[in-house]
């Protein structure tokens, strides 16, 4: 199978609205044409590309995808297998992979009398903030609660039963900021050199301006979640329903601002950057780039046949990718069954930081078809993405209730699902097994370790030359076999220490996979198996924001 892999869908499967010119030709190190990125990509300038109005087009790859760097670095984070950036070459065929929604759901309910102020009753992240904080060895979990009523803050030793303890803001509840809001964002730095900012909180705010209701974000900042500043700034008239992300690969807090379009893509995104995320974000621009929207390839429903749209984009660095948790928007909620607005959640990949991947457009975070359960509809991501905990990933969501005689509107609730460490995608092979080569790649650490499930099969690895050919003693024959279900394993071959020989050299890998799933790899300075990715929102035993 030559170059069959993924190329025919990422051509199809595109949800970025800037256009970007012919690709440029790989170059080894960063010039006037713009930032040379950790993974070796050349961005073009100007980046971002500039304004232009959505067309819902699908007819261009990512452009590190049409055309990948000459040589790509993998010194940071786990290489996944989402797209076809890292392959040469694979007789594998790739599956793709879904959480599962956990036992225990709602893991959080509208049980509160603050929670039930307004209506519908809320306890449930419009976008916030799911976080580890190893400062205190806590799950932490930003809400809304009741609608647009007050932001909250719920605490876990396990990530799966939360506790609502009074934390002194307003006296007798967990209530942590009691102005008005629509989302929010709420972004832990463990990195963050000055204890007094580790917390930033974008809250979307409606003021009234000459008579006229204006949603801005007011920026605040905190040492530890609970007791915010006042704003320390305010950025421009934008619309509810609008996020901040910070993208560690580039040092830029991406905002995604939601915009309503007069054309068939309807709700979509828009994007601004800055270095800066407070005095920075004050001062932006009123042009914005065209980000993303829903596309041709995200179909209606059956029942609604309702075109969908992008009602939000919630993204964090993940190991050597952004992940990006696309709000798909399939239809208004239906007064004759009572049935909230339908929304879900579809995952994309990002290697620049603009330009996604959405290789699977089937609900990763999905409603439920039945009415008596908590995600009946509007199904919305939390923001911080995912949380590691052990060999799990955790993705948490909001979910809304049908109609009851104690909520006429339904309840809006938290659920947890969880997937296997970096289990987006997967490499398969049968009993006839198979092989997977690498483009080039260049590298400083010394040991290779991989993801890998084959309880009944094998895994080998040899090393190969620019030129193709068996780098000894990095050979199929003297590599020893794996065997087993594991997500960190370590990568042998007889006689030989590590990989130190072939630092700083430009190889392949080439993977030869019997009966398994192969999910992924990465190179490490240590034993040990770091990856110095980034880890999301963190989790238990990490205490930076990198896996270093």
């Amino acid at each position: 199978m030559k170059r069959r892999h993924f190329l025919k869908a990422s051509l199809a499967g595109i949800t970025t609205l800037g256009r970007f010119p012919n690709p440029l030709p790989a170059v080894a190190a960063e010039t006037a044409s713009g930032e040379m990125l950790y993974n070796g990509i050349q961005l073009p300038l100007p980046w971002p590309p500039h304004p232009s109005h959505p067309s819902g087009k699908t007819d261009n790859p990512p452009p590190h995808l049409a055309l990948p760097p000459a040589i790509i670095p993998i010194d940071v984070g786990r290489q996944l297998f989402v797209d076809d950036f890292l392959i040469e070459h694979t007789t594998l065929q790739r599956s793709l992979h879904r959480p599962e929604w956990h036992a225990a759901n709602p893991v959080l309910k509208p049980d509160k009398p603050w929670e039930r102020q307004s209506s519908p009753p809320t306890a449930a992240p419009f976008s916030d903030g799911v976080w580890w904080d190893p400062r205190d060895s806590l799950f932490k979990l930003w809400y809304m609660a009741g609608h647009r009523h007050a932001t909250c803050l719920a605490t876990s030793n396990d990530g799966i039963a939360w506790q609502k303890r009074d934390l002194g803001v307003v006296s007798g509840t967990n209530v942590v900021h009691s102005g008005d809001r629509d989302s929010a964002s709420v972004w832990l730095d463990p990195d963050e050199p000055d204890p007094q900012r580790r917390f930033r909180l974008y809250r979307t705010h409606r003021e009234e301006i000459g008579g006229k209701g204006e949603w801005r974000f007011q920026i605040h900042l905190s040492a530890d979640g609970v007791h915010w500043t006042a704003p320390t700034g305010t950025t421009n008239t934008i619309y509810p329903r609008s996020t901040v992300f910070w993208n560690p690969f580039r040092k830029v807090w991406v905002f995604g601002l939601r915009k309503d379009s007069s054309t068939a893509v309807g709700r979509c995104r828009r994007y601004f950057e800055c270095r800066e995320g407070v005095v920075d974000a004050t001062k932006q621009a009123g042009e914005y780039s065209w980000w993303a929207a829903a596309d041709a390839l995200d179909l209606p429903r059956e029942d609604t046949r309702f075109q969908p749209q992008l009602t939000n984009l919630d993204c964090v660095a993940y190991e050597s990718v952004i992940l990006g948790l696309f709000t798909i928007f399939r239809g208004a909620a239906d007064p004759a069954t009572g049935r909230p607005e339908l929304n879900d959640v579809c995952l994309g990949f990002s290697r620049d930081g603009f330009y996604f991947e959405r290789p699977d457009r089937k609900p990763f975070l999905a409603m439920s078809e039945k009415a008596t359960d908590w995600n009946w509809g509007n199904v919305q991501s939390a923001g911080g993405g995912c949380l590691i905990v052990g060999d799990k990933l955790h993705f948490y969501a909001s979910g809304r209730s049908a109609p009851s005689p104690a909520a006429p509107e339904g309840e809006v609730s938290t659920g947890v699902a969880t997937l296997r460490r970096d289990g987006f995608a997967s490499m398969d092979a049968g009993p006839a097994g198979g092989t997977l080569t690498t483009r080039l790649l260049k590298f400083t650490g010394k040991h290779l370790f991989v993801n890998l499930s084959a309880p009944a099969g094998e895994f080998r690895v040899e090393v190969l030359s620019e030129n193709g050919e068996v780098i000894a003693p990095f050979t199929l024959e003297r590599c020893t076999p794996l065997k087993g279900d594991f997500t960190k394993h370590s990568v042998r071959w007889d006689g030989v220490a590590d990989l130190g020989a072939l630092s700083g050299r430009a190889l392949k890998f080439r993977f030869t996979l019997q009966n398994g799933k192969f999910y992924a790899f990465w190179t490490s300075p240590s034993e040990l198996g770091q990856s110095s990715g980034y880890l999301a929102a963190g989790g238990p035993g990490f205490s930076k924001a990198t896996d270093a």
